[in-house]
């Protein structure tokens, strides 16, 4: 679970080159439509922020679990959602420019928000203080580097040639498929060992944050009449979160193997689930067409 070669060098390119292709499927009205609607970025941060901290906490309160692991779950809940989730909406044909500014915009406020949070649950799991603080610049830097650069790119390739675009946009879209799987694989591999012990300490609770999270964010646009591709947007991005990250607090900042131990068995877990969302998300878009009214 520590930071190796896979982790700090393999994933990153591999997300940035499926971000490339991502950016490749984008055109600036996609994000002038998330300007122009601020309902549904505002209703995705809300059930990231706010209701996916409350399920983490309720979910670690009735799954019977050692304190640690509790925490462990914990910071899983408070973590913003990364690459991965923008990944998973652009294949479930979601709205991958809402995907992308509710990454941004959470990355950036979790920054605040998961010293604060994270210290109140240290406190109620521990019994005692914890210095947990994210490096605001660094953070910035790489969602731009991760994320932004990398479809900001795939955007402009697309303006300058935008013939041979369309042209490498199904490429792109069985390249993603295809690191998805990869990254997946390269996961379970270094984790095998593992991977067993784990599942028995934390996994119904994890289970249970990444099925409940993923349901409720769908639920709540549904029920606020966001469209099709909003729905599954948000549904994945408030039931994917950023798992490295959260390996990086609790194994890092908090110097805890034990406590990272929820975030190793999520990270592996809610490809499972965003495999399942991709499939039904397909599904749904190919019924249920656009509808600009509904935003």
């Amino acid at each position: 679970m520590e930071a190796s070669f896979l982790s700090t060098v393999v994933l990153p390119i591999a997300l940035a080159i499926i971000m490339l292709g991502m950016g490749l499927s984008l055109v600036p009205e996609d994000f002038q439509r998330v300007k122009k609607y601020p309902k549904a970025v505002s209703i995705g941060l809300i059930s990231q922020l706010v209701f996916l901290p409350i399920i983490g906490f309720v979910i670690a309160k009735v799954v019977p679990m050692q304190p640690a692991l509790a925490m462990g779950l914990m910071i899983v809940a408070l973590c913003p959602g990364g690459a991965s989730s923008n990944i998973v909406t652009f294949l479930a044909k979601g709205d991958v420019a809402l995907s992308v500014t509710l990454t941004a915009f959470s990355s950036v406020i979790t920054v605040f928000t998961i010293p604060v949070l994270g210290n109140l649950a240290y406190q109620h799991f521990i019994g005692q203080t914890a210095a947990i603080a994210l490096p605001i610049g660094a953070t910035i830097v790489q969602i731009f580097l991760i994320t932004l650069l990398p479809i900001g790119l795939g955007m402009v390739f697309r303006q300058i040639f935008p013939e041979v675009a369309r042209r490498l946009e199904k490429v792109t879209n069985r390249l993603a498929v295809g690191f998805l799987a990869l990254i997946i694989l390269l996961l379970v591999i270094r984790e095998w060992n593992r991977i067993p012990g784990f599942i028995v300490q934390v996994g119904v609770g994890i289970v249970l944050l990444n099925v409940i999270s993923m349901l409720a964010g769908f639920y709540v646009s549904k029920l606020f009449k966001l469209n099709t591709p909003q729905q599954i947007c948000i549904g994945i991005e408030v039931g994917i979160q950023n798992g490295t990250l959260a390996i990086a607090i609790t194994a890092g900042l908090l110097n805890n193997p034990d406590m990272a131990i929820p975030a190793a068995v999520y990270s592996l877990f809610m490809y499972v689930t965003g495999f399942i969302a991709i499939n039904y998300g397909r599904k749904l878009a190919a019924t249920n067409p656009v509808l600009e009214s509904q935003v």
